[in-house]
């Protein structure tokens, strides 16, 4: 059997948590003694009308012992409800009591848990909070934790009152400052990591030379990223106790953290200088050229297709690539291109494109169709499809929607009523 402890500042060092404690020893089953013997004692009263039910109706059945007969004469939400009653297994408080409302065991527990002096009875709390962490019990071990604060602060004196006033005040200054270093340490572990900083900061009110608050408080403050905040905790509670191992293990934490975060943020801040210079670079260029672009509100998914300078982004010497799509407007299809370069024509991508997998008519042939795109004001101009890109572009009449240039392929057999489908569309 093995023990989980706090260790205190004046921890035995040659004591073994490995080893049984005597009095804990003493409480184990001694040899001879069956721990699973059935026992005669009756949990519950036993429903006598509904226990010869059941015997009536399998009468070959042995007789059971009082235990069990006490829990199979009750229904399920009969069992529920007494154990409700026993505050081992007691949920709801509110039902917790008979047809009047009362509860004479949970009553003495409540008067019990109350004996003593305020100062006793926070105590009390406190050591209850402590053996809930032996166990890693954190919830239950920050309720006592709380209850305990909560006696402290109370502004109602319902206790004993103290023989010393003096001892009194100094044992509700040290369970108060106990209490909250504990709390700190079940927020920590709970991830509650703000209100562990709050009961930290408690605690070095009370007690500013309190180690383990600036521990707990440097921990909290790196898991929520509060770096500086973090390093600041940890060097003040290093100034106090310079050989404090786990104060050194969270300074060496939160510097790798903190070394970490300045290389993503160096990292972060040289890719967006670079992007804006690279825009800058290309703006030029686009205004060079006297190619006008725009961009809307919802702008089509490219993934990382985007207008760029080809081969260097920085160069201003670099020709300009554009993502392209061409469209199929009579037939309801497209073909999308991601590096359209402005040197290269309509006609050099077609001769690739071509033949279309879904044209079963053939129509669509290099010289077997004609090329538009819209212009600023909605019209259309007839693209020359071996014209170079940037002869198209430039001038200003059209335009690059989104980083996208749109290319409109139509068979010649159908360029009338494309066009007529474009002007009604236009006017409409």
């Amino acid at each position: 059997m093995s023990r989980v402890e706090e260790l205190p500042d004046d921890f035995d060092e040659s004591l073994n948590l490995n080893e049984v404690p005597p009095q804990v020893a003493q409480d184990l089953p001694q040899p001879g003694f069956d721990a699973f013997a059935a026992s005669n004692e009756v949990p519950f009263p036993i429903n006598e009308e509904r226990l010869k039910d059941i015997e009536q109706n399998d009468p070959s059945a042995p007789k059971m012992p009082p235990a069990m007969a006490s829990v199979k004469s009750h229904s399920k939400e009969e069992l529920l409800s007494m154990m409700n009653k026993t505050p081992l297994f007691m949920t709801d408080i509110e039902n917790a009591g008979d047809e009047h409302g009362e509860n004479e065991l949970l009553d003495a527990l409540t008067a019990l848990q109350n004996e003593g002096t305020r100062g006793e009875v926070a105590q009390s709390f406190k050591e209850q909070g402590n053996e809930a962490v032996q166990e890693l019990r954190w919830i239950d071990a920050k309720e006592f934790y709380t209850k305990s604060i909560a006696v402290i602060n109370a502004k109602e004196d319902k206790w004993e009152k103290p023989e010393s006033l003096e001892a009194e005040k100094k044992l509700l200054r040290q369970m108060e400052e106990l209490s909250h270093i504990n709390r700190a340490l079940c927020n920590l572990e709970l991830g509650n990591y703000r209100s562990c900083t709050l009961d930290c900061a408690a605690t070095i009110t009370l007690n500013p030379k309190n180690v383990k608050a600036y521990y707990r408080s440097s921990m909290a403050l790196l898991k929520l990223e509060k770096i500086s905040e973090a390093e600041d905790a940890a060097s003040r509670g290093l100034a106090i106790d310079p050989d404090n191992k786990a104060l050194k293990t969270s300074a060496t934490k939160i510097a790798e953290r903190k070394a970490y975060v300045e290389r993503v943020v160096a990292k972060r801040k040289a890719e967006e200088e670079l992007a804006r210079k690279q825009n800058l670079v290309l703006s030029t260029a686009l205004r060079a050229r006297q190619i006008r672009t725009r961009k809307t509100e919802q702008p089509p998914e490219m993934e990382d297709a985007k207008i760029k300078l080809v081969p260097d982004a920085l160069s201003p010497e670099s020709s300009v690539e554009f993502p392209a799509v061409f469209l199929y407007p009579m037939d309801a299809q497209s073909d999308f291109v991601k590096g359209f370069s402005e040197l290269h024509s309509i006609a050099d991508h077609l001769d690739y494109i071509f033949p279309l997998p879904w044209d079963t008519k053939k129509e669509y042939t290099v010289n077997g169709v004609e090329c538009f795109m819209q212009t600023v004001t909605g019209g259309l101009i007839k693209a020359g499809k071996k014209l170079p890109l940037l002869q198209i572009l430039s001038g200003g009449k059209v335009e690059v929607v989104d980083e996208l240039v749109r290319i409109f392929v139509v068979p010649i057999s159908k360029t009338g009523k494309f066009i007529s489908e474009m002007k009604a569309r236009k006017e409409g």
